[in-house]
């Protein structure tokens, strides 16, 4: 069964099983201690360290071991921001950081901090002159992932890092996605990173914080790890981490040209073989692994159901499949279709039939889907000019139905005509104007509606 979700956990490398095995046996004592077996323990846990730390370009002694990215990055904001208290609260962050940022973020703001979002454009990348402007004389902390998650577009950090260097402002990357390919350009003061996302165990993250940044690490005092991660070592799984790390980045170049032909097929085929569809993120400055694309009039969950019953493993940063039924926060924030929203994510290996199989089964998954959901087959065909309007009344109904029944109606009103969609899904201020665009139409706007939720305004002109 082809496993196509990559960025969420990638498979345990070769590397990192042998490692693991080899030290629960070598490993399993206390590397504080000073006896053999303890000794034994600290050379393991030192030879580590060197390994993760020549991978990410610091020195050993700036990096340590969390019980997971998350951890690491949570660690990192309020250190960094504790550590520079005397300067302000303010805290910069970009609109598609992964989670763990922008809860982090949401804590420091209910504390009193204040957090200022820097807005991605349509690819979902930063503009540096924005990050820049967004800085001032009391900013404390910034941060900036090396590449996104859901979309896979890389962001300019070397840039970013500079313009923060200029204004005295550290900043944190979060380098999850992009560390197995490559080390994180700039000059970049804290990162962070996860094991489980490159192809070592779970359970182990990994913070780096440069000399001369001011950092207090939050929390009771702890002896392990220079304060900053709290807790025994999982030796065993932070030996596996750093040996598979090394091991990845060993077939990196390789594995990356021979991925990103993949994508590119998919990337290129999928609009082809499967009407109104729009490829999100950057075409070219991407991660080598990762594609994601929406389909207008697909639910997504169902979507990633059919598709797994083809034997396909992917995800979808879709509405659809978020628990709070809202949209996921890096598609509002690009502006682009959450509908049917699937990401690929191919792992070190993927042969080139398991490409090749996905593309022939998604047009008819597809397919499938929409005629469930009764989805218009083509768009409609352009009547006379005149005026004239449409109510279409989605209340309480969830995605994609209300951009559904706005295209079953807009060839009833003519050019110039309106249709008014009354939704009370979040989704829909973000998948109608994406439809508009798709389509060719205009989106007046929103407005509020007296039945309730909001009422979004088309008008025909195509």
């Amino acid at each position: 069964m082809p496993y196509f979700d990559a960025a969420s956990a990638a498979p345990l490398h070769p590397v990192a099983r042998q490692a693991l095995l080899a030290s629960l046996d070598e490993g399993w004592a206390d590397p504080a201690r000073l006896y053999r077996e303890g000794r034994r323990a600290r050379l393991l846990l030192d030879a580590a360290r060197e390994a993760a730390a020549e991978a990410v370009g610091c020195r050993p002694d700036e990096l340590v071991f969390t019980p997971s990215g998350t951890r690491a990055v949570h660690a990192g904001i309020s250190g960094a921001l504790a550590g520079r208290r005397r300067v302000g609260s303010g805290l910069v962050v970009s609109a598609v950081e992964h989670s763990s940022v922008l809860h982090a973020a949401e804590r420091h703001a209910a504390a009193g901090g204040t957090v200022t979002e820097v807005p991605v454009g349509r690819s979902g990348a930063v503009d540096p002159e924005g990050f820049a402007a967004a800085l001032d004389a009391g900013t404390a902390l910034a941060c900036l992932q090396s590449a996104n998650h859901e979309v896979g577009t890389e962001q300019p950090v070397a840039e970013v890092a500079e313009a923060c260097r200029e204004a005295g402002v550290p900043l944190l990357v979060d380098a999850a996605q992009s560390l197995g390919w490559g080390p994180v350009e700039g000059d970049w003061s804290l990162l962070a990173a996860s094991a489980h996302k490159w192809g070592g165990p779970a359970g182990v993250g990994l913070l780096a914080v440069r000399k001369g940044v001011r950092f207090a690490p939050q929390g009771p005092a702890d002896e392990r790890e220079s304060g900053r991660a709290p807790g025994f070592e999982n030796l065993p799984a932070i030996v596996a981490a750093a040996a598979s790390l090394r091991a990845v980045r060993a077939e990196a170049a390789a594995e990356s040209a021979r991925l990103r032909g993949l994508v590119d097929r998919i990337r290129a085929r999928v609009p082809e073989l499967v009407p109104d569809v729009e490829v999100v993120g950057d075409p070219v400055a991407r991660l080598p692994h990762l594609v994601t694309f929406s389909c207008l009039y697909v639910d997504g969950e169902t979507l990633l159901h059919e598709l797994d019953r083809e034997g396909f493993s992917v995800s979808s940063g879709s509405s659809c499949t978020s628990s709070t039924l809202t949209p996921s926060h890096v598609l509002r924030a690009m502006g682009v279709l959450s509908e049917g929203n699937v990401r690929v994510s191919l792992p070190a290996g993927t042969p080139a039939e398991d490409v090749d199989r996905f593309l022939d089964v998604l047009p008819g998954v597809v397919a499938g889907v929409r005629e469930r959901l009764g989805a218009p087959a083509a768009p409609a065909a352009v009547p006379a000019a005149g005026s004239g309007s449409l109510v279409v009344d989605a209340l309480g109904r969830r995605c994609p139905i209300p951009v559904i029944e706005l295209a079953k109606v807009i060839g009833d009103v003519p050019v110039g005509g309106t249709v008014t969609v009354l939704a009370d899904d979040a989704a829909a201020r973000l998948d109608i104007p994406a439809w508009c665009e798709m389509r060719g139409q205009e989106y007046v706007g929103e407005e509020p509606s007296e039945r309730g939720g909001v009422a979004y305004v088309v008008r025909r002109v195509a």
